[in-house]
């Protein structure tokens, strides 16, 4: 065993490199810019490090569409700031992830109700363990939504009828789409990554039938004119929707013709079922062509 003297090194080196991680850590928001796009009168989509933003305002209330991660909350309360006076009254987390929902605490603390699926209220005060192998420990109480709900939800706010809509078992098993069906605008949280493969999380109930259904269930919504904000990548209308929902019940069909044959995962793998999409979406993004069909064929395979 070594002694107390030998420990001393370790213990300093440690100490020193768990503040230079905080540093990086602080240095990596620091550099985040959090920019507001018009999506439409009083409708913005807010922009920064994680999961886009929806902002409503009115006379009523000042409404977010969930609130990235907590180092940014200052960031996000400026750029709202620079839009109305009125603070922060309600948060919709689309679904249970830190780079959705890491705000929650600092809002709800500030005053702010915070509301979403009952799973998303379930999976935040257990703690969850990712696919990736990550641990996530229960959120604090002030983090939790205050208001759940199982399948719809309205806010008849700002002129608008918001409605909340669960689909069930698409990036996760908690997720909302929210309608505005007033203005025409979609937000369809992590169901709809525009422009890169989508991250299904398996290990919260994600499944790519519900994601597929997911984007028809918007689909059935929308008309040209609708805009609609993604969970990640840039404002949509509803033919790049269209394109998303036809890509990736292509790639699902392929793979289960190749799994019918009884190909392994890796034999699927290398057969490329992706390799016609890969030069239309950001391929070497967060989730790579391989990741992807580990995603469908896990699903299949259930």
């Amino acid at each position: 065993m070594p002694s107390p003297a030998s420990q001393v090194p370790f213990r300093l080196c440690a100490g020193v490199a768990l503040l230079a991680l905080s540093a990086m850590a602080s240095a990596q928001y620091e550099e985040v810019v959090v920019d507001a796009e018009p999506v439409t009168a009083g409708i913005y989509l807010l922009t920064g490090r994680g999961g886009n933003i929806g902002l409503s305002v009115g006379e009523d209330a000042t409404f977010i569409i969930d609130d990235q991660y907590a180092p940014l909350t200052d960031k996000i309360v400026a750029a709202i700031g620079a839009i109305t006076d009125r603070p922060v009254d309600f948060v919709l987390n689309t679904h249970w992830h830190g780079d959705h929902s890491g705000g929650n605490e600092n809002f709800g603390q500030a005053g702010a109700l915070i509301l979403a699926h009952d799973n998303v209220h379930k999976r935040m005060a257990t703690g969850q363990s990712m696919a990736t192998g990550r641990e996530v420990p229960p959120a604090p109480a002030a983090a939790l939504p205050v208001v759940t709900f199982n399948d719809t939800l309205t806010l008849h706010i700002n002129g608008q009828s918001i409605r909340g809509l669960h689909v069930h078992n698409a990036h996760t098993d908690g997720d909302t789409i929210v309608y505005f069906p007033q203005a025409n605008v979609l937000h369809m949280g992590d169901t709809f990554f525009n422009g890169m493969y989508p991250f299904i999380d398996r290990s919260s109930g994600g499944h790519i039938d519900g994601m597929i259904a997911a984007a028809a269930r918007a689909l059935a919504l929308a008309d040209e004119g609708t805009k609609i904000i993604p969970g990640h990548g840039p404002l949509a209308d509803r033919a790049d929707l269209e394109r998303y929902h036809a890509m990736l019940a292509a790639i699902r069909g392929r793979v289960a013709a190749l799994m019918a044959e009884g190909r392994t995962l890796e034999e699927i793998q290398a057969e490329k079922p992706t390799a016609d999409f890969d030069a239309s979406v950001n391929a070497d993004g967060f989730i790579k062509p391989d990741r992807l069909v580990g995603f469908i064929y896990d699903s299949l395979a259930e």
